[in-house]
C-alpha cells in the first residue's frame, strides 16, 4: 500500500477516490482486530498529498459474519464502524465542473445469500433522486460504488446464461440507474471484481471496474496480464480517459 501511494503522490493528481475493501477485515474479524485495521489504513492513507475521497466496501462492515457472533446494537456493527472512523458512507462533491456521487452498495446478507448482498437502501436512493435534482442535466456526473453496478465478468468466467450471486453485482441497478437516464451520467467506477473492465453502453456511460491496488489479494502470479494496480483518470472538459497504472509490487511467485 506504501509503495502505491508514493507512486499516486509522484503523479500529482487533483485528488484520490478509494473503491472500498480499505482493511482486510471487519467483516469476519473481532472488534480488536478490526480497530487495528482501521487505525493502520487511516495512518497510512493520510500519507497521501492531496484530498482522499473513500468509498465503502464489503470489508468495512463490522461483525456480519464474525465468529462469535456481534451484537447488533453494539456501536460499531455494520457500517457504523466506517462511519466512526472514516466517514459518511455516501454523499457527493464537486470538482471543476463534474458532480461525483459516492454511493454504499452493501447490505446485511438474509441468511440465503451469505453476509452481505449487493443492494443501495431507500434511504440512497431517494437522496439520489434529491441530489440530482440539483444539478442541471448537462453536467457531466461519476458514480462510485464498490460492488458493480454493470459486469460481464460473471459471464466471461462461467459462461453467458451464468446468473450471478447477490453478492457480487448491486441486485437493484435499474433502480439506482433510473434517476440518471435524463442526466449526464459519464463514468461509473467500480470495484470488488478485482478485475479491470471498461463496458461502454450505448456511447453514453462507462462502467469501469478498476482493477485492486492488491490484485490477488498481494499474491499475484508475475506473468498475470493484470497486475496490482489502480486506475488514472485524467479529465478534459467534459470528457475523459483512463490507464491502469502497475505502481510496481511484485510476489516473485
Amino acid at each position: 500500500f506504501q509503495l502505491a501511494i508514493d507512486s499516486v503522490n509522484a503523479l500529482k493528481p487533483d485528488f484520490v477516490i478509494t473503491g472500498g475493501d480499505l482493511v482486510d477485515d471487519a467483516l469476519y474479524s473481532t472488534h480488536e482486530r478490526a480497530d487495528t485495521l482501521y487505525r493502520l489504513y487511516k495512518e497510512m492513507s493520510a500519507g497521501f498529498d492531496m484530498p482522499v475521497y473513500n468509498t465503502i466496501g464489503n470489508h468495512e462492515y463490522y461483525g456480519y459474519n464474525a465468529k462469535p457472533a456481534v451484537d447488533p446494537s453494539h456501536p460499531e456493527y455494520g457500517e457504523k464502524m466506517f462511519e466512526n472512523r472514516i466517514g459518511k458512507r455516501y454523499y457527493s462533491f464537486d470538482h471543476k465542473g463534474w458532480h461525483f456521487m459516492i454511493l454504499d452498495g452493501i447490505e446485511k446478507g438474509d441468511g440465503n445469500w451469505g453476509a452481505y448482498v449487493g443492494l443501495v437502501d431507500e434511504e440512497q436512493l431517494q437522496w439520489i433522486r434529491d441530489d440530482l435534482e440539483k444539478l442541471k442535466p448537462e453536467t457531466p456526473i461519476v458514480v462510485v460504488t464498490h460492488i458493480p453496478l454493470v459486469s460481464i465478468m460473471p459471464q466471461i468466467t462461467n459462461g453467458p446464461l451464468y446468473a450471478e450471486n447477490h453478492s457480487s453485482l448491486v441486485t437493484n441497478q435499474q433502480d439506482v440507474l433510473a434517476p440518471f437516464r435524463m442526466m449526464n451520467l459519464k463514468l461509473v467506477l467500480q470495484g470488488h471484481l478485482h478485475a479491470l473492465e471498461d463496458n461502454n453502453l450505448m456511447g453514453r456511460t462507462h462502467f469501469l471496474t478498476g482493477g485492486a491496488v492488491c490484485g490477488r489479494w498481494w499474491r499475484t502470479p508475475d506473468n498475470s496480464p493484470l497486475q496490482e494496480g489502480f486506475v488514472r483518470i485524467d479529465v478534459r472538459g467534459d470528457e475523459f480517459s483512463w490507464e491502469y497504472v502497475d505502481y510496481g509490487w511484485e510476489t516473485g511467485l
